[in-house]
C-alpha cells in the first residue's frame, strides 16, 4: 500500500517514464481522466503535456500492450481537449510510432485506440502531414506493420474521402505494394484499390494501371464490378475546419453536407510537374518567319514554337506578341498553318493553365470564327484548342463571346460554336446564374426552330445539359413555351447529360433569419398566443402596480420594430395590447373615443401577434381608474369595449406617428433601391456598351494589324522582284560584255587565220597569167577573124580587179549580150591582178581592138561561145578555114582546165572575201 500512495504522489511526466509499468498505467489513467477534466487547452496539465510532447512518444510505443492500450486512450482525450496546437505540436513524435507498434497490436482495443489517434490528428489539422508519416511504412521489413499500415490508409480514405485527403502519393506506391511477396499485403493492398474506386473510378488508372501485372488487373476488375452499382460515397467524417464552415447554417447544416456530398468529387490527379521557361527556346526570328510569303516557312516556324513549348507546366512570360500571331494564324489560307496554330494555343493553354486567362480575349474569337472551315481535321483541331482555353476560365468569362458565334450567319460557325457552349456547360464547376442561364435559353430556344437538324439537336442538348444543371424549378420557366414534341427531345438530352456542376440556392439567404431569429420569432402567432397564459397569473399576484407610466413603453416599442417586423404587423401589434390591458391607464380621458371602431375591430386580429414584452404587468391600475379592481375579475370579453376606448388615444397617437416615420423610412429605402438599382442598370449597360467597343476595336486592331500584314509582304514580294529584277540585269550586263569580249577575240582570231590561211596572191594571179598567156597567144594566131567578131559587137569582156565585191551580176553589153560577169562594186586593185592586168581590162571595156584581142586569150570558152552566139558575125566565123577550127578546138581544151583552176581560186577568194566583208560591218556597227 506504501508503494502505491508513493507512486500515485508522483508527477504524472515521471510515471509516463516510469520503468514499472504499471506505474505507467496507472499514470495514464489518472492523466486521461485529468484531461477528461479539463474544460479547455489552457489548462495546467493540457499545457504540461503540450510543451513536453515527447512524453508521448514513449507512452504510444510502451512495450507492455496493457500500458500500451492506456496510453493510446490518453493520447485521444489529450487530443480532444488538447485541439490544433496540441495535434500539431505531438504529431511528429506519435504518429510513426503508432503505425508501427500500435496498429499491428493484437487487441482490438489498442488497434481501435490507435486508428482514432490518427483520425484526430487528421480531423484537428490537416491530413497531409499524417499520410507523409504512413508512407515510409509501406516498405518497411515486417509484413504485419505494412499490413496494419494499408489498413489505416483504407479507414482514413474511407472516413475523409479522396476529396480531403490528396490520394496521389498512395497510388503512385501501389505497384510496389502489389509486388510484395506476402499475400495479406497484397490483400490489402486490393482492399485499398477497390475503395480508391469507389471515389476515383477510371480516373485513378493512368497514375499505376499499367504497373500492374496482367493477372492483377483481371482481379481488380472483378473488385470494381461489385462496386460499380454502389452509390456515390460520402464524406463520414469531417476536419475540424470543414465543420466551423458549416456551424453558422445552424440547422441547415446536415442538408448542406448531404448537398455537398451529393456533387461528383473531383480531384486533382494531375502529377506535380516543375515549371519550365520556354522563352529561351522560342526562335527568335519567329515573328519574321511567321510574316513570309512562304506557307512552308510559316508551318515550320510553328512546328518549331509547338516544340519549344510541348511542356507539362510552363513559366509564366510575354507571351502577348506569340499569342497575337497565333490568332492572325487562324485566318491563314492555308490549313496546316491553322491546324498547327490551334496545336500551339492548345499547348500554351495546358502549359500556362490558370495564367493563360488574360490571354483568352486574343485567342478565342479568331478560333470561333475560323470553325467555318468545312475540313474535319481543322475543326478538331480547333475544337481541342478551345476546350483548353476553356478550362483556364470560367463560363461567365466565356459566355459573350459564345452566345454571339451561336448567332452567326454561318451554319457550320454556329453549330460549332454551340457544341462548344455543350462541352462548357459539362465541365464547367460553377452553375450558371439566373441572367446567363436567361441568355442561353433564349438562344437555344431559337435554334429549336431552325431549318437544319444538326442545329435543332444541338439546341436541345443545350437545353438538356442546363436543365441537368439547374433543375426542374429553375428551368420550367424557360421551357413553358415549348410543344410537347420539342419538350420531349430536351428531356431526352437531358437524362443522357453527365454535368459536374449542380445549382444550388445561395447560403447567404437563410443568415438574415439567424440574426434575427430573436425579433422574428415573436410575431409568428400561435406561440406568443401560448406565452399569454401566465398573464393572468402574474395579475392575481398585484405586485407591479406602481408601474403608471405605461405609454413610454409603448412608444419605444416601434422603435424596437423599426428594422425587425413588417409594417403591417406594427400597425396590429401597436393597438392590440392596449385594448387587452386593464383600464386603469387612461381611464377617463376621452381622446381615445374618437378611434373607437378601429380598437374594437382590431383585437382579434391581433391577438396572434401580441408581443410580451410591454405587456408583462396586466393588473389593473386604480390610481388612473375609478372601476376599482373588479374588472380585474371578469372575463375580458364584454369589458373590451370601453378598454381599448379608454386607453387606446395615446398609443394610437404615438403608433400612428412611428408609422409615419417607418412609412417615410420605408419610402426613402424603396427610392434608394430604385436609385441602386437604376444605377445599376446603367452600369451593366455602360459595360455591355463599353465591351461591345472593346470587341469592335479589337476587331478593327485585327483589321488593320491584317491589312498591314498583307502591306508589308507585298512591299517586301516588290522588293525581291526589285532585287530580282536588278540581279537578272547585272546578269545580262555581264553577258553581253563577255559576248562583246569574245567576239572582239574571234575577230582578231578570224583575221590572223585569214592571213594565216590566204595563198600569196601574186604567184597565183602569175600563174594564171602565165597559162592564159599561152592560150592568148594560140587565139591570136589563128587571125583576126575572131578580133573583127569582138569589135564588130562592139561588146568587151570587162575584167575588172574588184574580186572583193560581195555580189556579181551578169549585165547586157550595149548590143544586148548576156552572159558577162561584171562586180558591182569596184574595191581597191587585187593582189591577185598583174600589174598590167587593169589597164587592159580598161582598154577593153572601151572598146578598143588591141584590147579585145588580149582579152579574147582570157575568156573561158563557155563565154567565148556565148559571144560567138549573141554577135551577129557569125558568118566571118563561119569563113574560117579548117586548119584554124582545129587549133580554136585545142585552145579550147587548154582553156577548160585553165579556167577550172581559176574558178577554184576564185570560189576560194570569193568565199575569204565574204568572211571578211561581214566582219567589216559587224565592226561598223559596234562602233556605231
Amino acid at each position: 500500500m506504501a508503494e502505491e500512495e508513493d507512486f500515485s504522489s508522483l508527477p504524472l511526466p515521471e510515471r509516463f517514464t516510469h520503468k514499472n509499468w504499471k506505474v505507467r498505467k496507472e499514470g495514464y489513467e489518472a492523466a486521461a481522466k485529468e484531461f477528461d477534466k479539463a474544460q479547455d487547452e489552457s489548462d495546467a496539465t493540457v499545457q504540461e503535456f503540450i510543451r513536453d510532447s515527447g512524453l508521448w512518444k514513449g507512452a504510444v510505443a510502451d512495450s507492455n500492450v496493457a500500458a500500451q492500450q492506456e496510453a493510446l486512450a490518453c493520447l485521444c482525450s489529450f487530443l480532444q481537449i488538447a485541439g490544433t496546437q496540441g495535434c500539431t505540436r505531438t504529431r511528429g513524435s506519435t504518429v510513426g510510432p503508432i503505425a508501427e507498434k500500435a496498429l499491428p497490436s493484437t487487441r482490438p482495443v489498442a488497434k481501435q485506440k490507435a486508428l482514432e489517434a490518427l483520425m484526430l490528428y487528421i480531423e484537428l489539422d490537416r491530413p497531409d502531414p499524417v499520410i507523409e508519416e504512413l508512407l515510409p511504412l509501406l516498405s518497411h521489413k515486417t509484413p504485419k506493420v505494412v499490413t496494419a499500415t494499408l489498413s489505416s490508409l483504407i479507414a482514413i480514405y474511407h472516413a475523409f474521402g479522396c476529396k480531403t485527403v490528396e490520394p496521389k502519393p498512395v497510388l503512385k506506391l501501389l505497384p510496389k505494394v502489389y509486388g510484395h511477396a506476402d499475400k495479406n499485403v497484397r490483400a490489402e493492398a486490393q482492399n485499398l484499390t477497390v475503395e480508391f474506386y469507389r471515389w476515383l473510378k477510371d480516373a485513378m488508372k493512368p497514375l499505376f494501371w499499367n504497373e500492374l501485372k496482367p493477372v492483377q488487373q483481371q482481379d481488380l476488375e472483378k473488385l470494381f464490378e461489385k462496386v460499380k452499382e454502389e452509390p456515390p460515397p460520402k464524406q463520414e467524417r469531417l476536419l475540424r475546419s470543414q465543420q466551423a464552415a458549416s456551424a453558422p447554417v445552424g440547422g441547415d447544416a446536415d442538408t448542406a453536407e448531404d448537398q455537398g456530398n451529393d456533387e461528383p468529387v473531383e480531384i486533382d490527379l494531375e502529377p506535380e510537374y516543375e515549371a519550365v521557361d520556354v522563352m529561351p527556346k522560342i526562335p527568335k526570328d519567329l515573328q519574321e518567319r511567321l510574316a513570309s510569303a512562304k506557307w512552308k516557312d510559316r508551318k515550320e516556324a510553328l512546328d518549331d514554337l509547338l516544340k519549344a513549348i510541348s511542356q507539362p507546366l510552363i513559366k509564366e512570360g510575354p507571351f502577348d506578341d506569340i499569342l497575337r500571331s497565333l490568332a492572325k494564324a487562324m485566318k491563314d489560307a492555308n490549313i496546316m498553318v491553322v491546324v498547327t496554330a490551334a496545336n500551339c494555343v492548345e499547348a500554351f493553354a495546358k502549359g500556362l493553365r490558370k495564367a493563360f486567362a488574360k490571354y483568352r480575349t486574343i485567342v478565342m474569337s479568331p478560333m470561333l470564327d475560323r470553325l467555318k472551315e468545312k475540313k474535319q481535321t481543322v475543326t478538331d483541331a480547333i475544337g481541342a484548342s478551345l476546350d483548353a482555353v476553356f478550362m483556364t476560365t470560367s463560363l461567365s468569362d466565356c459566355l459573350s463571346e459564345i452566345l454571339e458565334f451561336m448567332a452567326h450567319k454561318n451554319p457550320l460557325v454556329k453549330l460549332e460554336a454551340t457544341k462548344f457552349l455543350i462541352r462548357c456547360l459539362k465541365t464547367t464547376r460553377e452553375a450558371p446564374d439566373a441572367g446567363e442561364v436567361k441568355s442561353i435559353s433564349e438562344i437555344s430556344t431559337k435554334l429549336l426552330a431552325d431549318s437544319q437538324e444538326t442545329q435543332r439537336t444541338a439546341g436541345a442538348e443545350v437545353l438538356g445539359t442546363l436543365w441537368k444543371i439547374m433543375g426542374d424549378r429553375f428551368m420550367q420557366p424557360h421551357l413553358e413555351g415549348l410543344d410537347e414534341i420539342r419538350k420531349t427531345k430536351v428531356k431526352e438530352a437531358c437524362d443522357a447529360a453527365e454535368v459536374k456542376a449542380k445549382y444550388k440556392p445561395k447560403s447567404a439567404a437563410p443568415a438574415p433569419k439567424a440574426t434575427t431569429a430573436g425579433v422574428k420569432k415573436a410575431p409568428p402567432g400561435k406561440k406568443p398566443a401560448t406565452k399569454k397564459a401566465p398573464a393572468p397569473a402574474a395579475a392575481a399576484a398585484p405586485v407591479a402596480e406602481p408601474e403608471p407610466q405605461a405609454p413610454p413603453p409603448s412608444q419605444s416599442r416601434p422603435a424596437a420594430r423599426v428594422g425587425g417586423l413588417p409594417k403591417p404587423g406594427q400597425k396590429s401589434g401597436l393597438t392590440a395590447p392596449s385594448s387587452l390591458r386593464p383600464p386603469g391607464k387612461l381611464g377617463a380621458g376621452g381622446i381615445g373615443r374618437g378611434i373607437l371602431p378601429p380598437s374594437v375591430t382590431s383585437p382579434k386580429r391581433a391577438e396572434p401577434s401580441l408581443s410580451d414584452e410591454a405587456t408583462p404587468p396586466p393588473p389593473p391600475k386604480p390610481s388612473f381608474s375609478g372601476a376599482g379592481r373588479g374588472l380585474t375579475g371578469r372575463p375580458l370579453g364584454k369589458p373590451l369595449p370601453p378598454a381599448a376606448s379608454a386607453s387606446d388615444a395615446t398609443p394610437s397617437s404615438s403608433s400612428s406617428l412611428s408609422a409615419a416615420a417607418d412609412s417615410s423610412k420605408l419610402d426613402e429605402l424603396t427610392i434608394e433601391v430604385e436609385r441602386q438599382r437604376r444605377a445599376n442598370e446603367e452600369v451593366r449597360s455602360e459595360r455591355a456598351k463599353l465591351t461591345s467597343q472593346i470587341h469592335e476595336l479589337q476587331n478593327q486592331n485585327a483589321q488593320l494589324i491584317e491589312d498591314h500584314t498583307r502591306d508589308v509582304l507585298s512591299i517586301k514580294a516588290k522588293e525581291t522582284q526589285l532585287v530580282r529584277a536588278r540581279s537578272d540585269a547585272e546578269a545580262a550586263e555581264a553577258t553581253v560584255q563577255s559576248q562583246a569580249r569574245e567576239i572582239e577575240r574571234l575577230k582578231r582570231e578570224l583575221s590572223r587565220q585569214v592571213r594565216a590561211s590566204s595563198p600569196p596572191p601574186v604567184d597565183v594571179s602569175e600563174q594564171i597569167y602565165h597559162d592564159l598567156g599561152g592560150a592568148a597567144a594560140a587565139v591570136n594566131g589563128v587571125g583576126g577573124g575572131v578580133g573583127g567578131v569582138g569589135m564588130g559587137n562592139g561588146g568587151a569582156l570587162r575584167y575588172d580587179s574588184g574580186l572583193g565585191r560581195s555580189s556579181r551580176s551578169y549585165v547586157r553589153s550595149p548590143t544586148g549580150d548576156v552572159g558577162k560577169e561584171n562586180l558591182e562594186r569596184p574595191l581597191s586593185r587585187s593582189k591577185l591582178s598583174p600589174p598590167g592586168m587593169e589597164q587592159r581590162a580598161r582598154k577593153t571595156a572601151s572598146g578598143g581592138s588591141g584590147a579585145s584581142l588580149e582579152m579574147l586569150g582570157r575568156k573561158s570558152p563557155s563565154l567565148l561561145s556565148q559571144e560567138s552566139e549573141g554577135s551577129g558575125g557569125l558568118g566571118a566565123v563561119g569563113s574560117r578555114s579548117g586548119s584554124q577550127l582545129g587549133g580554136e578546138r585545142e585552145g579550147v581544151e587548154s582553156w577548160k582546165r585553165a579556167a577550172e583552176v581559176t574558178q577554184n581560186l576564185k570560189a576560194r577568194i570569193e568565199m575569204m572575201k565574204v568572211r571578211q566583208n561581214r566582219a567589216y560591218r559587224d565592226s561598223d556597227g559596234s562602233l556605231e
